[in-house]
């Protein structure tokens, strides 16, 4: 591993499922920060010389055997750390304190109380402040050289911290928005005790990749997919700064887009951003291949296989390439290793196109996998892409194709394609879009009756979706105003022929996923 350009504080990952959320704290207080696991060694850490190391929490107990442990050489590198629940738990092991299980265990919120006026982890932080509990285990005995900082009623030892070596320890979880003052205490470790430059922004980042995509690239080509989404465009367009004309974006048309999409896609990189953009309009042969295929799998295993191959087509058509870039994120890096070091990142699937031809023997270039997905839409908004594409919710790799339930036609997709226009401009109009995760339409394989003019309908069946998540892991639907549905539905029966009846779908994940298909 390489030196980061700025200051760096590491987060050593303990299987903890908020990793992810202290990295990203870390750098909204200015400061890089990325995740390594647990297994790093102290060697390895000392190369890479960061400021700090927080150590993560974890599901695990110290007291199980085989329980994750660092390298006991990171406590002599002369670096802060900083240990949060099991890293708490774990720092106290490694450096001879005591931790227990005792019967009053604490989950949810708990109000810490500030017992030393003079820490340096807590500075700023009122006397009482709120916090969010998470653990059985806790430090029951503290390593020497440690002083015991904030309690609460059933956690003595809630923090602790040794200001000649530097390490420092919290049992809750300041990285958590419940924790009301856990960033003063994340600033406090990482810009006044690690003392780390908060010089790292968007602004940097881009001068940063720019000068490194050039120096990787050189004077060779790069092939980038661009399907219109967010990850991609942004990817395209921080590569095109670089490097300009030697890039060239393939953008296959499969038919299954929304309104206007493939104009809007064109307009705005071939002639806004003037790229090298081959296009490729393979509508026909995706609804032949879909034609009288029904069931979900099947639709997006055809899709899938049709996307690649013409993704390749098209490739072998623009000369000689080396690079294949694509918009992978941090968390799909992450996501992609277990916490004990298992297998680096691997090659999302569809618009990320792996499974390489033989003949196409391509460098990867992922100048995004070092960022979140809200950093992507800063660097977005940096780079001068429109707010509309920017803050675009997710869309399936298949698109419509998942929404066109049943079989696929050209007509059906055609009165989705405006169904799903009314309802993202209604949503829009409203002021809603920003609180929505994801507001999608589908088309129902059902008809019913209906009653518009002086006539009798026997028209298709619509539902309208919306839901709140934090990582579409779990989802919510959204509470949409009475006043906006009424409009939504009255304008999908007026202005679409083909659909008479408007459902709205309230149905949480789980039970239920947050596509259909």
């Amino acid at each position: 591993m390489q030196k980061a350009k700025h200051d760096t504080v590491l987060v050593l990952d303990f299987g903890a499922q908020y990793s992810q959320l202290i990295a990203r704290r870390v750098r909204e207080a200015g400061v890089y920060s990325i995740i390594v696991p647990y297994t790093t060694s102290a060697e390895e850490i000392r190369k890479m010389e960061p400021v700090g190391i927080i150590f993560s929490g974890g599901p695990c107990s110290v007291g199980d055997e085989g329980s994750p442990r660092p390298d006991q050489d990171i406590f002599s590198l002369g670096i802060p750390i900083l240990g949060i629940c099991y890293g708490l738990q774990v720092m106290s092991t490694c450096l001879g304190g005591h931790v227990d299980c005792p019967e009053k265990k604490e989950y949810g919120f708990a109000h810490l109380d500030i017992v030393d006026s003079t820490s340096r982890l807590l500075f700023g932080v009122p006397k009482l402040s709120q916090i969010w509990m998470s653990h059985g285990d806790s430090v029951d005995a503290m390593p020497e050289g440690f002083r015991r900082t904030g309690s609460t009623p059933n956690c003595p030892y809630t923090v602790i911290e040794n200001d000649e070596k530097r390490f420092y320890g919290v049992q809750f979880h300041p990285e958590v928005v419940h924790s009301h003052d856990g960033f003063t205490m994340i600033k406090n470790f990482v810009l006044r005790i690690c003392k780390a430059s908060a010089d790292w922004n968007m602004g940097s980042f881009i001068e940063d990749e720019v000068k490194r995509i050039r120096s990787i690239v050189g004077d060779r080509q790069v092939l980038c997919g661009l399907s219109g989404g967010v990850d991609s465009s942004v990817a395209a367009v921080l590569i095109h700064r670089a490097i300009g004309d030697q890039l060239v974006c393939v953008f296959v048309n499969n038919g299954l887009l929304r309104k206007n999409e493939a104009q809007n896609v064109l307009d705005l990189f071939g002639k806004h951003f003037n790229m090298r953009l081959q296009y490729a309009d393979a509508e026909e042969a995706f609804l032949s291949a879909l034609k009288g295929v029904s069931e979900p799998e099947a639709k997006r295993k055809i899709i899938g296989k049709l996307f690649v191959d013409t993704f390749y087509n098209e490739a072998r058509k623009c000369g000689k390439i080396d690079f294949l870039a694509q918009g992978t994120l941090y968390p799909d890096v992450i996501e992609s290793r277990s916490p004990s070091g298992g297998p680096s990142a691997t090659i999302k699937s569809h618009h990320n196109v792996g499974g390489l031809p033989e003949d196409l023997k391509w460098e990867l270039l992922e100048p995004l996998k070092e960022l979140f997905k809200d950093e992507v839409r800063d660097l977005g908004r940096e780079l001068g892409l429109p707010e509309e594409l920017v803050d675009r919710h997710p869309f399936p790799g298949p698109g419509l194709g998942v929404r066109c339930i049943g079989e696929i036609t050209k007509e059906r997709l055609d009165t989705l394609r405006e169904v799903d226009a009314i309802f993202i401009e209604e949503i829009r109009k409203a002021g809603l879009y920003k609180e929505i995760w994801q507001a999608l339409a589908d088309l129902l394989p059902v008809k019913s009756v209906g009653v518009q003019g002086d006539g009798r309908t026997y028209r298709e069946v619509c539902t309208l979706r919306a839901v709140t998540s934090e990582d579409a892991m779990t989802a919510d639907w959204y509470r949409l105003p009475y006043e906006v549905m009424q409009r939504c539905a009255s304008r999908i029966c007026n202005e679409v022929s083909g659909v008479n009846r408007v459902l709205y779908d309230i149905t949480s994940k789980p039970p239920g996923t947050i596509e259909w298909e």
